[in-house]
């Protein structure tokens, strides 16, 4: 987990200009100029909202000056990940999948597997630790979610690299979920309240064989890491989930209760869950959006108390417009994120932190 001691917000400053950097490298380049940037629609609460690094356009700088930078401010930018939420690095000497694995390799982070996670979307591995974010139609909408937050295993962080963007629309986007939580408690506090003291579960049905025209299309096989229905009922066991085995072996499983808000190390309270995802986009042949989630007690959760939780998210989203080579290091305890309809080929990878 990145996480920073408790700090003063009012001495949190965003300077919206190149700053030059002078730190000591391997390479045989100069270090690099790399400096805070304001971007169209950054949101200020009251730290910048994603907090942006972009390497000046006449910088000649290579991946080995780019580590010396990183490595000469990696508390700095482990406290300011805690801090702001996400942090977006723009204008690095990024292109391709292998230089996004080197990249966050200069973070000296623990690996979180797509193998050993319980992501429901359809994913391809490039490297071990890089792979596709969803493979999901580009007519699909991913709905704001805090990463595997629908199961009781999730990933600290998460790395989004742009290999390319869309031709339109592929946007992610972000959203603080502390700040979410603050306006919805101020208009619908009974909501958060049952939230805090009841939980929340999720259920939703596996195919057998992985299903690209779905956002949640894993296969229980995959999902469960299982070749056989015994060791996906074993798995299932020592998570505490329920299940049932449906015809053509789909399978239907519900999760054991699990909070819908958190309290950071710093004291900060999060609307923690995959609420808003589940609700809108957990629709497919074999799923019902609104029947995937409930109270854990078994009792339904308002649709119109979710209509408002929805607006408010949307209306708190800042929408990240991906340039080729962009890299953005978003905190899954924080922040939501999810994916917009797109045309074209989108090239936008992943990685997860432990």
């Amino acid at each position: 987990m990145i996480r920073a001691p408790s700090v003063n917000w009012r001495l949190a400053r965003f300077i919206p200009f190149m700053i030059e950097v002078d730190v000591s490298t391997t390479s045989n380049n100069a270090a690099p100029a790399i400096g805070t940037l304001a971007v169209e629609g950054q949101q200020f609460h009251p730290q910048a909202f994603p907090l942006v690094y972009a390497m000046s356009a006449d910088s000649v700088a290579d991946l080995s000056s780019v580590t010396g930078w990183i490595h000469a401010n990696l508390q700095s930018l482990q406290r300011e990940l805690a801090e702001h939420g996400a942090i977006l690095f723009r204008g690095f000497p990024l292109k391709t999948d292998l230089d996004f694995d080197a990249f966050i390799q200069m973070f000296g982070l623990k690996n979180f597997t797509y193998t050993d996670s319980l992501s429901n979307a359809v994913r391809r591995n490039r490297t071990e630790r890089v792979f596709t974010a969803n493979e999901a139609p580009a007519n699909i909408a991913i709905y704001l979610h805090h990463e595997m937050a629908q199961t009781p295993i999730y990933p600290s962080a998460l790395f989004f690299f742009c290999e390319q963007p869309a031709t339109s629309g592929g946007a992610t986007p972000l959203c603080r979920s502390d700040v979410l939580l603050t306006q919805i408690e101020a208009v619908l506090p009974t909501f958060v309240q049952a939230c805090e003291q009841k939980g929340v579960r999720y259920t939703n049905t596996m195919p057998d064989q992985e299903d690209l025209q779905s956002g949640q299309g894993r296969s229980w096989r995959s999902t469960l890491n299982a070749l056989d229905k015994a060791a996906a009922e074993a798995k299932l066991h020592s998570l505490g989930y329920q299940w049932h085995w449906l015809p053509e072996d789909n399978l239907r499983v519900t999760t054991p209760v699990l909070p819908a808000v958190r309290t950071l190390e710093d004291g900060r309270r999060v609307f923690f869950n995959q609420l808003i995802a589940a609700f809108q986009g957990w629709q497919d042949k074999r799923n019902v959006a609104q029947k995937s989630i409930c109270f854990g007690d078994g009792s339904v959760i308002d649709p119109q108390a979710m209509a408002i939780v929805i607006e408010l998210s949307e209306q708190l989203s800042f929408d990240m417009q991906w340039q080729a080579g962009d890299v953005a290091l978003v905190d899954n305890s924080l922040v939501m994120h999810g994916r917009k309809p797109f045309s074209g080929e989108r090239r936008v990878l992943a990685s997860l932190l432990a």
